[in-house]
């Protein structure tokens, strides 16, 4: 007799996930979801589909001037249920409908958000919705001051609305296609100080983590009560954003000096995780070579967890750091902050960082693979510079690219849909959904091996 299977809470969390890229790819192949009616392949709305759920921003055919306002429409609500996670979503539908939420959905909530215990996830939700509303309308009402002007009211106030969104749940999705040409990003606005500020400090904010929020209302503005996390989280943002920014502006020095420092604070910020870009990434006029390797730098280390985010994570690059200075220090433990850091959160964030990494490898060598014969680079094929930047962009659900996305073959496409999937439902929890819970476990012989 088949054994019956357990629908465990990361188990549920990915096929929600896969329930939303289905939805969303069935509505994205209805006929009028493009401007041209039925011209959307079912690769254009699958792929479109997982960067817009998994808040990536990879595209294969331009937002603007491909999809038409409903096709639109869905891309958005894609995004915004990718950033908030689908179990916000349905907690809040709960709570319209007026029914109870019990303990199995405070469960599912709990693994959803990444929240370490199930107390008080009722208030966390509410600040999650009630900040990710705050944020966004004011991120839209900011921009609709430049957006407005150059596109007039109805189509300004879109922009607008789209972007903040977009920024905020660190998607990378724009909609100037029909301004400056497809594929263009907000190369029009490299200088702008509404956009380049508001759209970094949205992506900031939304990197923070619910977490980093919940314990700043709490505290207000006195570091030293706040929790560990918030205080690596708000740390390591700073350093992230700071030091790339200065690195930029002295890299990017054939800009004027307005352009160079708010393009610049642009491209420190956007790569942890939001696919947007003022600077161009390929092509004539294109950033220094130092610029795209620190951007892939920043993309691999992306947001913080339990945001909107998407990368390794502040926190996994902090623990790893510290855990290195205990050692140079002779301690026994990984300390910060007169706290102790507990020894499974340092073997979790090695474990992390290795799947992370090896994924990226093992994605590069496919797109090197599938990539060698392909027509659209018979002239100059796909480096590995330019294989490596894709697949990172892709698993750190950033959508940055050097232009190569939308001539890739199906293969390199669906390997990019499968990165993109982990990095957002999260590489662990993909691998644990198939673990046997409350598997018997028998303890082996200990030895020890040499490393270094």
């Amino acid at each position: 007799m088949p054994r019956k299977i357990r629908l465990t809470p990361v188990r549920l969390l990915v096929l929600g996930y896969l329930a939303v890229i289905l939805i969303g790819t069935l509505l994205l192949i209805i006929p009028f979801a493009s401007k041209i009616t039925g011209s959307a392949s079912f690769m254009d709305a699958l792929f479109t589909t997982v960067s817009a759920s998994c808040v990536t921003g990879l595209i294969v055919q331009d937002t603007a001037t491909h999809w038409s306002a409903f096709g639109q429409v869905v891309i958005l609500l894609l995004i915004q249920i990718g950033g908030i996670g689908f179990m916000t979503v349905v907690y809040l539908l709960l709570r319209l409908g007026g029914k109870k939420i019990g303990l199995k959905e405070r469960t599912f909530m709990q693994e959803s958000v990444s929240a370490p215990t199930l107390s008080g996830m009722g208030k966390l939700t509410s600040t999650i919705l009630f900040g990710t509303l705050l944020f966004e309308g004011l991120g839209a009402f900011i921009l609709c001051f430049r957006f407005v002007p150059d596109f007039g009211w109805g189509e300004g106030i879109w922009m607008a609305v789209f972007t903040s969104v977009s920024a905020f749940c660190n998607a990378g999705f724009d909609l100037m296609g029909t301004k400056t040409g497809k594929f263009s990003s907000l190369t029009a606005y490299s200088g702008d100080p509404i956009v380049c500020l508001t759209i970094p400090l949205l992506i900031i904010v939304g990197g923070l983590g619910f977490f980093v929020w919940q314990d700043i209302k709490k505290n207000k503005f006195r570091f030293r009560k706040y929790e560990l996390h918030t205080k690596l989280v708000l740390i390591m943002t700073a350093v992230l954003v700071v030091v790339p920014t200065a690195v930029i502006i002295g890299a990017e020095d054939e800009l004027p000096w307005k352009e160079r420092i708010f393009s610049s604070f642009f491209t420190a910020v956007t790569p942890r995780t939001a696919g947007f870009n003022v600077l161009p990434l390929s092509g004539a006029g294109s950033v220094r070579s130092v610029t795209i390797l620190l951007t892939i730098i920043l993309m691999f280390i992306g947001g913080s967890s339990g945001s909107t985010a998407g990368g390794v994570k502040t926190n996994t690059i902090a623990v790893l750091f510290l855990s290195v200075v205990s050692v140079v220090r002779g301690k026994r433990s990984v300390e910060c902050f007169g706290r102790r850091i507990d020894d499974t959160n340092v073997k979790n964030a090695a474990q992390f960082f290795t799947v992370f990494l090896s994924l990226i490898v093992a994605g590069t060598i496919l797109l090197c693979l599938f990539e060698e014969h392909n027509p659209a680079f018979a002239e100059q094929p796909v480096s590995p510079t330019e294989a490596v930047f894709e697949v990172v962009s892709a698993l750190a659900t950033v959508g940055l690219t050097t232009g190569i996305t939308p001539s890739l073959t199906i293969g390199s496409q669906i390997v990019l849909c499968v990165l993109m999937f982990l990095g957002r439902a999260g590489c662990m929890t993909v691998m644990l959904a198939w673990k046997t819970p409350n598997a018997p476990t028998a303890e082996l012989p200990l030895e020890r091996v040499r490393i270094g």
